[in-house]
């Protein structure tokens, strides 16, 4: 197989469209992991991700009966850039098909290449199901986002240019998987010539497809996808990337959407390029690689597999990126209500910088403040603070991990509930993000259950992220529990959450 998928890659087509993208050290990163770390620029194709080798590839082989009819894909991302960037190079008529909610800065790169673009439903599913539509009626050519061997082939040439490119020996590549298009042929071609080279693939934690895949030794749908990342979030991964990376991919590393904000500030610091989420997965990956192996002066490569982030997207990038990273930490403390208390809990912080505090008078003994602290990233200093703070008898609950502290609570400190909100529970929510979508979760919510407590906030995602308070009395429970799994969106009860309890209740 691999000897097949090598002869493809010698001779995939790309280059009309791509460029050999560059390859260079990141210096910051370098010194602070005690390794060379390379990054690999694929952020710097001109459709800003490395779908477009694929997607050529695929296209320019197709015949010219094929080719007459035209090319259909449904994305709402780089796929759908690349492919219209492919068409138009060579003169064919392409369909993308995307949900109602895309942004509108996709679907406007996406007609600026040529492309016709047919906004269809509100998920993924059901741009998916009108494109094949278009495949029965019209004749077009479905081009597969990444499970197709000239996909593969094309995204190979990525690990072709790295092994070209790198004059030292290489001891691991880091590669983003979502289909698993890129890491089937980087790993198809890496593995063929120098079999020695570590291939790791890196997914998010929300969208793990192939190492559930791996620990069931079969392919799995994943019953749930988070899109944070959303250029890897896919639920399963593909057939034919699958039958490459069950057996050429050395490992798979699984990173938290902080982790991967943490790496979106580091590679900006290197190259002052941004990265959206699944772009910088890999240097995510990389991080915990040196982190628990404790590896020292080996050449790491990370790819950069894409920067089309949305620009309303940064603001939770930037706010959680120091958490990601393990610098920053979120306590609720408490502390004497009285005169100079203030000061004398800033001193006792030292040098250490306050990125965030948030009070509200509460009663005449006790303040419940809710701080952020930064601190450095050596190991132990998350712990040090703490005993400091604990040595000097104040009551303090990390809460940095805390979902709803870091979402909702820093946002909202200062309201607690009076005592005549009874019988309230807490629920946090994710809900697709589109078009009059929070009105009508708010009013159908509204008309069943006393709505106590309610924060959203906008990410720049595909969802939305609500906290809600609803007044529902033991007796009701029951209807509640059958109403929240009618809804159909995810939730988590999070009545009994400390952060919630200390701040809001």
């Amino acid at each position: 197989m691999l000897n097949e998928y090598l002869r493809k890659i010698l001779s995939a087509r790309v280059y009309d469209v791509a460029i050999e993208s560059p390859l260079h050290v990141a210096p910051f990163l370098s010194e602070r992991l005690g390794n060379q770390v390379w990054l690999k620029r694929e952020d710097e194709q001109s459709v800003y991700s490395f779908k477009l080798r694929g997607a050529y590839n695929k296209v320019v082989q197709l015949s010219d009966a094929e080719k007459a009819c035209g090319v259909v894909a449904a994305s709402a991302g780089n796929h759908a850039q690349g492919l219209a960037l492919a068409a138009q190079k060579l003169g064919i008529k392409a369909v993308i098909v995307m949900p109602r909610t895309t942004p509108d800065i996709k679907v406007k790169s996406v007609r600026a290449r040529g492309a016709r673009v047919i906004l269809h439903g509100d998920a993924f599913d059901d741009a998916f199901a009108y494109s094949q539509k278009l495949v029965a009626e019209k004749g077009m050519t479905y081009i597969h986002p990444y499970d197709d061997p000239e996909v593969i082939a094309g995204q190979g040439t990525v690990g072709m240019e790295i092994l070209r490119q790198m004059r030292q020996p290489i001891d691991a590549v880091f590669v983003p998987v979502g289909g698993g298009g890129l890491a089937a042929g980087v790993a198809a071609y890496i593995k063929a010539l120098r079999p020695e080279v570590k291939v790791i693939g890196v997914e998010s934690t929300e969208s793990a497809s192939l190492a559930a895949a791996l620990e069931a030794k079969r392919r799995v749908v994943l019953p749930q996808v988070g899109i944070f990342a959303d250029g890897v979030a896919v639920a399963q991964i593909g057939l034919h990337t699958w039958e490459i990376c069950k057996d050429h991919i050395d490992e798979v590393i699984t990173c938290t959407p902080d982790e991967i904000c943490a790496a979106i500030k580091d590679v900006f610091d290197d190259t002052r390029a941004v990265c959206e989420p699944a772009g910088a997965l890999s240097v995510a990956g990389l991080k915990k690689y040196v982190d628990r192996d404790g590896c020292e002066d080996q050449n790491l490569v990370a790819i950069l597999s894409g920067a089309n982030v949305n620009f309303d997207r940064l603001r939770y990038i930037s706010e959680v990126a120091e958490i990601g990273e393990g610098r920053e930490v979120i306590l609720a403390v408490t502390i004497p209500e009285q005169a100079g208390s203030f000061q004398r809990f800033c001193s006792l912080l030292g040098k250490r910088p306050i990125t965030e505090f948030n009070y509200r008078y509460g009663d005449d003994q006790q303040a419940q403040i809710y701080v952020g602290v930064k601190v450095g990233a050596e190991l132990g200093a998350r712990q040090a603070l703490l005993d400091e703070l604990r040595a000097d008898d104040y009551p303090v609950l990390d809460i940095t991990d805390n979902e709803i502290a870091k979402y909702h609570i820093r946002h909202m400190v200062g309201g607690h509930a009076p005592a005549s909100v009874a019988d309230e529970r807490v629920y946090r929510f994710e809900f697709p993000e589109r078009p009059g979508a929070l009105l009508n979760f708010l009013r159908t919510l509204g008309k069943r259950f006393n709505i106590s407590l309610f924060h959203y906030r906008n990410h720049g995602a595909a969802y939305g992220r609500v906290l809600v308070g609803l007044q529902v009395p033991t007796d009701k429970m029951a209807q509640l529990q059958g109403y929240l799994d009618e809804l159909g969106y995810g939730y988590w009860d999070e009545t009994d959450n400390t952060a919630y309890q200390l701040f809001l209740r």
